[in-house]
């Protein structure tokens, strides 16, 4: 599922021609294009989905849905390891390294 997450902008930059910002999401950061709104500066929120900010949030509705996110495991979801995903969908473990035991891998 790909979801439209809110985030908060770090910094600004532009890159090759493109606004770009560095924005977290409760705790996961990411890079993500500002072309669609322009004049979204550091230190606001927005809701971003596939790497676009697509449009301005306040903080207050911004953190709300971020908490609701996280309790229902939708950030980790979202961000989270999709190896560990699939591993724990399939009710298997986690493959290690090649060579690598079980009590090595967990090291």
């Amino acid at each position: 599922m790909c979801l439209a997450v809110p985030g908060r902008v770090l910094d600004i930059e532009e890159r090759d021609g493109t606004r770009m910002a560095t924005v977290d999401f409760g705790g996961v950061v990411k890079d993500v294009c500002l072309e669609y709104l322009p004049d979204l500066q550091v230190g606001e929120y927005a809701i971003v989905h596939v790497g676009f900010a697509l449009q301005r949030l306040d903080e207050e509705s911004a953190k709300q849905t971020l908490e609701l996110f996280e309790t229902l495991g939708m950030l980790q979801e979202e961000f989270g390891d999709p190896w560990e995903q699939a591993a724990e969908a399939s009710g298997s473990p986690l493959p290690t390294a090649v060579g690598d035991t079980p009590q090595e891998a967990q090291q």
